[in-house]
Parts: C-alpha cells; structure tokens; sequence
C-alpha cells in the first residue's frame, strides 16, 4: 500500500513539473511572439519617410485651413525666390565700376563714362547713367538726378517684399484660427454628449494642434527668407549711397 502511494505521488509530481514546463513554454513563445510583433510595428514606423508623415500629418489637420496655409507657404516661397534673383542680378561690384567710370572720365570724358554704364547690368550703374546724363548742365543738376533715380531704384529693389511680410503675418495667425475652431467644435461635442470623453474630442484637438503647427512652421520659413532679402536691399542701398557720393566728387574734380 505505501509502495502504491508512493508510485501515485511519483507520478503527480513528475505530471504537475510537465504541466508547469509546458505553460512556462507557452508563456516564452508568447511573449516573444509579443516582441517580435512590437519590433514589426516599429520598422514599418521607422520606415516611413519624412514626407510621408507629413502628409498624413497634413490630411489629419483638414483640408480647409491646411490649404490656406500651404497657399501662403507657395506664394511666400515665390516671391522670395523671384526677389532672391533680381537683387543676386542687381549686385555689382561698385568699386570696378567706379574705377571704370573714372578711368573713362580722365581718357573719354563723359560720353564714355555713360558707355560704361551702359554695358553694366545693376542699379549702381542706372544711378551713374542718369548721374552722368545731367553732367553737362550742372553738378548740382546730376546730384539731383542721383537722388531721384535712386529713390526709384530703392522701390525696384523692395518691390512685392510687402507680400511676403503679408503671408508671414497671415500664416499664423489661420493656424490659430484653426486651433480655436477646432477646440469650440471639440467643446460642442462636450456639451451635446454630457460626459468628457478623451476619445470623443481627440480628433478635434488634434486637427486644432496641426493647424497651429503648420502655421508657424510656413511662418518660420518665410522669414529666414524675409530677412536674408532685407539684409540684401540694405547691402545694395548702401552701395547705392556710397557710389553716388563717389559720383559727384569724380564729376567735381571732372568740372575743375
């Protein structure tokens, strides 16, 4: 009988070892099915590129206001790059040019300084030609013409900025406009429904936080270009400045 018991309990013990081995079995492939499963998921993220999380990002946030605001970003983008290309044509090297116009004072006289000119592309050399057009009459003549041509010269050179300025102000300002929008619309579904759910108004609020982003992103962009075209005028205007007042000491010294 003990013998028997003894067999009985052998046997118990070597089928409850086999159970817990098979279970904890289960449990490793299981959990290892879990890993490779999150690891999955994490290649087809990480192999997704930057732009096409940006348009998902771009659709969640609504085509309304998004649209508004790529609109602002591709007319921004215009202006600047066609204002990026005239003042990089405007830029000349004034003090070739002033050497020129001198050296063509002292040998050929007036005629041939404004043939110079001529062949100079950039508004330094507009300013010389007109300079140099009224030399006949008086210095005082030329130095009038100067500072006229140059003022209209200074409005060639800053023309359309005023747009750019204008989509850089507008740009945030919709993504707000969106953001609160998008938060009364969430605040509705509050209100109708009775009971704050984090589910219910996800979505609104999200569409409200990309519009803001999206927003001060264009708006970011547009100024770096804004201020490199700023910095640009002020480099030619003051090229402007200092080659007419080079102008009419070489005009002087031509009269005497």
């Amino acid at each position: 009988m003990k013998k028997l018991n003894s067999n009985l309990a052998t046997a118990g013990i070597f089928v409850l070892g086999t159970g817990v081995a098979s279970a904890m079995s289960n449990a490793s492939s299981m959990a290892t099915t879990a890993a490779l499963m999150l690891q999955d998921e994490a290649a087809a993220e990480g192999s997704k590129g930057f732009t096409q999380v940006l348009k998902e990002q771009f659709i969640q946030g609504g085509a309304g206001f998004m649209g508004i605001v790529l609109l602002c970003l591709i007319l921004g983008l215009a202006v600047a790059i066609e204002r990026i290309i005239y003042l990089n044509m405007a830029s000349t090297n004034t003090s070739k040019l002033k050497q020129q116009v001198e050296d063509a004072l002292a040998s050929g006289g007036v005629e041939a300084a404004k043939e110079v000119c001529r062949n100079t592309k950039g508004p330094v050399a507009s300013i010389y030609y007109q300079g140099l057009d009224r030399a006949g009459e008086s210095v005082e003549s030329a130095e009038k013409a100067v500072v006229a041509y140059g003022g209209v010269q200074m409005g060639q050179l800053e023309k359309n900025v005023s747009w750019l300025s204008l989509f850089i102000a507008i740009a945030p300002m919709l993504g707000f406009m969106g953001t609160v929008i998008g938060m009364i619309q969430a605040f509705q579904k509050i209100s109708a429904v009775g009971n704050l759910s984090a589910s219910l108004i996800a979505g609104d609020i999200q569409v409200a936080l990309l519009t803001t982003v999206f927003g001060l992103i264009t708006a970011i962009i547009l100024q770096i270009f804004y201020n490199y075209i700023i910095a640009k005028i002020d480099s030619i205007v003051n090229d402007m400045e200092d080659s007419s007042i080079s102008l009419i000491d070489m005009l002087v010294d031509h009269k005497k």
